[in-house]
């Protein structure tokens, strides 16, 4: 029987919060800055709906990294090595597949943050040849988690800032054009659909990040020396899930109320969009508000950079290991393969970025087109390790999760299917 006492010195579930946080931060930044205040700026309140349906239909995707690490102690890589080879073999293909225009893709955005701050007279590759850089130095140095702390007050500050703005802007928004987007694969509707995929691919984040989220769970755990508690585990995964889709929605809000119906496209140049983008804050909040958005938006930016320079590589370095073996509980993700592969990503994406660059928002589309047609197969793979027998004997699934996530497998798979065939078919 639990006593008081017992309640008392178990730690609260806020206590857990770190893994989810540290998604919440790599979250909020393309998919939202870029995509979703397109979305409002291009089609008003059009597409506030395929926004939260994206969050939804990706839950339980998202959700089984975490619960499975939870759960069994071990990575959610194990979990693919159990199903058999070939889903390591799977995971690599769409893991090297994507790293380096994921990887280009948030250091672009970034590096035209940096820009509209300083005024340097740089271009977008040189300056993200230069914020690569600096994230390979702090992971070297191991200040992450000096950085990861800074990071999580200028979340908070930015959250704070967006919903404020949200708020201000809320008598600005053309309520009366609202209207759902029903797809017709004629003139602007086909483009319509182009946007959407490349909206949905990283809404609210591209699911490889299921398995980086794993691996800070275990990271966390060998910190504080404590095994990874279930509940406290889906707090702390809820806590930034549910927090990123909200926002998603504050700044297609803020795009709809502050941008829709102006005539104007969004800039091609990453520093013009980054400017665009503060002035969403500046026009609702205030001139003073400038400095304070920039500089957070930025952070938030450049969390998302180093976030990923690390969770790429730490999959592979894990990734790698899983091919050799079975995982060995407290063991280590870092190594030789980890500083390689750090290395070789942050050099390939400035080369993508030199050779490809030719407009932010063309080649945002296209990287989060990757990552939209690689979410069903990972959305696959992780219901697989989630509802294997061996995993339901340690934490078994409501119903609701299960047909939930057999129903994002079967409408990603569908509209990927659908995507293809209108590249496939469509005139020129």
């Amino acid at each position: 029987m639990q006593t008081a006492a017992d309640t008392l010195s178990r730690p609260r579930p806020w206590h857990a919060l770190g893994p989810g946080l540290i998604f919440a931060a790599a979250a909020v930044g393309v998919s939202h800055l870029v995509q979703s205040t397109r979305a409002g700026a291009d089609f008003g309140l059009s597409l506030i709906v395929v926004v939260l349906l994206a969050n939804l239909l990706k839950y339980p995707a998202f959700r089984f990294g975490p619960e499975y690490t939870a759960a069994t102690g071990l990575s959610l890589l194990e979990g693919y090595r159990r199903q058999g080879r070939w889903a390591l073999w799977l995971f690599l293909g769409v893991t090297v597949g994507t790293m380096f225009a994921v990887q280009a893709g948030v250091t672009v955005v970034t590096a035209g943050l940096a820009l509209a701050l300083t005024g340097w007279d740089l271009s977008a590759p040189t300056m993200s040849g230069w914020l690569l850089a600096s994230c390979a130095l702090l992971l070297a140095l191991g200040r992450y988690r000096l950085l990861d702390k800074l990071t999580k007050v200028l979340v908070a500050i930015l959250t704070v800032s967006t919903v404020a703005a949200t708020l201000l802007v809320l008598p600005q928004i053309p309520w009366s054009d609202a209207a759902l987007w029903w797809p017709n694969l004629e003139g602007r509707e086909l483009k319509t659909l182009l946007f959407l995929v490349a909206l949905i691919g990283w809404m609210p984040s591209a699911i490889d990040v299921a398995a980086w989220q794993s691996l800070w769970t275990l990271a966390r755990a060998r910190i504080h020396r404590r095994p990874p508690q279930l509940g406290d585990t889906l707090f702390d995964f809820h806590v930034g899930y549910v927090g990123t889709a909200a926002l998603a929605c504050c700044f297609l809000l803020m795009g709809a109320g502050v941008m829709y119906g102006q005539g104007g496209e969004t800039p091609a140049s990453a520093g013009a969009f980054a400017a665009q983008v503060v002035a969403l804050y500046t026009s609702t909040l205030g001139a003073w508000s400038g400095p304070l958005i920039g500089v957070a938006a930025f952070v938030v930016m450049f969390s998302t950079t180093l976030t990923v320079l690390d969770g790429f590589p730490r999959v592979l370095s894990v990734l790698l290991r899983r091919f050799r073996g079975p995982e060995v509980a407290g063991e280590g993700d870092e190594g030789r393969v980890y500083w390689v592969a750090v290395l070789v990503q942050a050099a390939a994406a400035v080369g993508i970025l030199v050779v490809a660059l030719r407009s932010l928002t063309g080649f945002i589309d296209v990287a989060t087109s990757l990552s939209f047609l690689t979410a069903p197969v990972l959305a696959w793979l992780n219901h697989r390790v989630r509802f294997d027998p061996q995993t339901l004997a340690l934490a078994p699934a409501a119903p609701w999760l299960l047909w939930m996530s057999r129903g994002g497998v079967l409408f990603l798979s569908a509209f990927a299917l659908l995507y293809v065939g209108v590249l496939l078919l469509r005139p020129g």
